[in-house]
């Protein structure tokens, strides 16, 4: 390894020459001398593997999950090595992929010892380390491509030739570790969402796998790391609600536990965890956030569809609350599909809870406040055809955020009836020019028809955006027997359009769904209030107040109750943008109404499946809900 380690060195002190004398070994987390482990050192240390193969052997699920990793990384041997195809401005998705199959390659060298694991693993981070670049205008791209090099690098070296460690250590180190020192790529440190989550654990994974070539400057970058680390770690307050949404929960509390976790083995402590208790709350968040048909509450740049979350095991192990996987217990009662990159990560986290015995969770409401307030409430865990809403407050100018204050989705009857549109492909959009990361209230991004509140199922006033800036709290809810409810306070994303706005959603009686606005008018001028609900059901106009919607035999009716005078509409679904993505199967229903001005004035509508028995009549005022 001499000439590797000259190379290192040397390109480590031409970095380290631009610290401040002497912060290269004042560690504020790290123990000053630490002796450092031997290879593998990343998650699983050597002789760790047998104690999963007792539980993969005592346990059929197990042992399932075991199988799918297995027979993908036998699927691996015969596909070519990954190319540097980039799509766009992402090389993305080769660096997902990077992270699969060498995971997937190493675990499954790890868990039989057949070599032939290793010599694709080998050929694959060979084919990676000669890439001209790892993409550092977009770092993701970076710290992911880090991340799977660095894992196969630590779980095979004994077994990789010394030209092969030497290769891929020198590409870690240099197309890895030191474009994060560039202050260009490094701006991720100061983030507060998903991107410093990824970065972060990517290249601290390289720091760990390269800490004996390099013992200062690795600790340094872990050090570092566990400090910077903690600002998306605070998004998490109060509650464990991330603010980005379902699927980039996913993303960044993925990689956030695949940091912490590495962390932990290395050093036995975490050093953090402690000082961010509401990150332990949000297994909750990502459980409730799936409603009785396995769909997402998709807000956001979010997809609609959920699957298996390695993370989720690291919570229920850490909070000793197995219900968290009531979901997850879901998808792994099915064929698992081993397309999730840190599959194996599930038998390191999950492996000595038994699936069989997961229970139900018992409370059938869950709130969080924070950067993006939501209240999730169903009326059962176990009925498919339980009554579920997803609502939400929040702002526009938040990472990955629409203009959707005071939005919701609802499944009843196995049906999701009203609906969100969730993510267009980023792509899609960039190559139009859509200067689509600006959240100003001119920006291009509320141009594209999916992202605006016209789009959502939300208030619209005399046709005009929200107020980007504005941010919806969450005021209350409650879990009361017959009335389960949440109220948003709407008035700020308004800014100059409403004198007062709030929005409260209600499940009565375990029936039937109520939504319902007052608000309050500006003087000198006429008001025209929208009320839009997207929907993949049929619907049609059934009465002078009412829609009735249909999909795959089952229906669900729409009345307004309040005001009696309303404008029933539909508008389309189809763009006149060349940007927009097509919106097939979708509808948006709803109504407007003129207001006179100065006038408060009271909205409400009912959302009644099929199955429900009864619906109550009126509603008493929001202030006298129960919380």
């Amino acid at each position: 390894m001499k000439n590797i380690r000259i190379r290192i060195i040397v390109a480590t002190v031409a970095l380290m020459l631009s610290v401040p004398f002497g912060v290269q070994s004042q560690w504020k987390y790290l123990p000053e001398k630490e002796a450092i482990p031997p290879h593998p050192r990343l998650l699983l240390k050597a002789g760790e593997e047998q104690a999963l193969k007792n539980n993969i052997a005592a346990d059929p699920t197990w042992a399932a999950v075991h199988q799918a990793i297995i027979n993908e990384a036998n699927k691996m041997a015969g596909l070519p090595e990954l190319k540097r195809e980039q799509i766009g401005r992402r090389l993305l998705s080769v660096s997902r992929e990077a992270i699969r199959r060498i995971f997937y390659l190493s675990y499954a060298y790890r868990m039989t010892g057949q070599e032939e694991y290793v010599r694709k693993a080998e050929r694959e981070m060979l084919a990676i380390a000669a890439f001209s670049d790892w993409n550092p205008s977009h770092f993701l791209d970076v710290a992911e491509m880090t991340m799977a090099m660095s894992i196969g690098y630590d779980w095979l070296y004994a077994k990789l030739p010394l030209a092969t460690q030497q290769r891929v250590a020198f590409a870690i180190f240099t197309k890895g570790i030191d474009p994060s020192m560039n202050s260009k790529n490094a701006w991720y440190k100061t983030a507060t969402h998903n991107w410093n989550q990824v970065c972060n654990a990517g290249i601290a994974f390289g720091a760990i796998a390269l800490m004996d070539q390099m013992p200062e400057l690795s600790n340094s970058i872990i050090d570092a790391a566990l400090e910077s680390i903690q600002l998306p770690m605070k998004d998490y307050e109060p509650d464990g609600a991330y603010p980005e949404g379902f699927g980039y929960w996913d993303y960044g509390t993925s990689f956030n536990v695949m940091f912490l976790s590495a962390i932990e083995k290395l050093y036995g402590t975490d050093f953090i965890l402690d000082k961010n208790p509401s990150f332990l709350k949000t297994g909750e968040y990502r459980l409730n956030m799936a409603g009785p048909g396995y769909k997402s509450f998709n807000y956001s740049d979010n997809g609609l569809n959920g699957s298996l979350n390695a993370a989720m095991f690291w919570f229920a192990s850490k909070t000793k609350n197995p219900s968290l996987l009531w979901t997850e217990k879901h998808y792994l009662s099915r064929e698992i599909r081993a397309g999730d990159r840190i599959l194996p990560a599930i038998l390191l986290w999950g492996s000595q809870i038994r699936i069989g015995e997961v229970q139900a969770p018992k409370n059938v409401v869950w709130t969080g406040a924070g950067v993006t307030p939501v209240a999730l409430m169903r009326t059962s865990w176990t009925q498919p055809g339980a009554i579920y809403v997803g609502f939400k407050g929040g702002t526009a100018s938040s990472n990955h955020a629409h203009i959707d204050a005071g939005s919701f989705v609802m499944d009843a009857d196995g049906v999701r009836w009203a609906s969100d549109f969730g993510a267009q492909d980023y792509n899609s959009l960039e190559s139009k020019g859509v200067d689509l990361w600006n959240r100003a209230q001119t920006s291009d991004r509320w141009r594209v028809f999916r992202y605006n509140n016209m789009a959502h199922n939300t208030l619209t006033v005399n046709n005009s955006l929200h107020a980007v800036e504005g941010f919806a709290p969450l005021l209350s809810s409650s879990e009361q027997s017959g009335f389960i409810n949440a109220i948003v306070e709407m008035s700020p994303v308004f800014g100059n359009q409403l004198a007062a706005a709030r929005r409260g959603i209600a499940i009565l009686d375990g029936q039937y769904v109520a939504v319902k606005d007052e608000i309050k008018t500006l003087s000198g001028q006429e008001t025209v209030v929208r009320w839009t609900m997207l929907t993949t059901a049929t619907a049609k106009i059934s009465g002078k107040n009412s829609f009735e919607l249909r999909h795959e035999g089952k229906r669900l009716r729409l009345e307004v109750v309040e005001p009696a005078k309303v404008s029933l509409k539909t508008w389309s679904t189809v763009s006149p943008n060349d940007f927009d993505a097509a919106n097939p199967g979708t509808s948006l229903i709803g109504f407007e109404v003129t207001l006179p001005p100065s006038t408060e004035a009271s909205i409400l509508v009912k959302l009644i499946p099929q199955s429900a028995k009864r619906t109550s009549g009126s509603l008493p005022p929001l202030s006298q809900w129960p919380k």
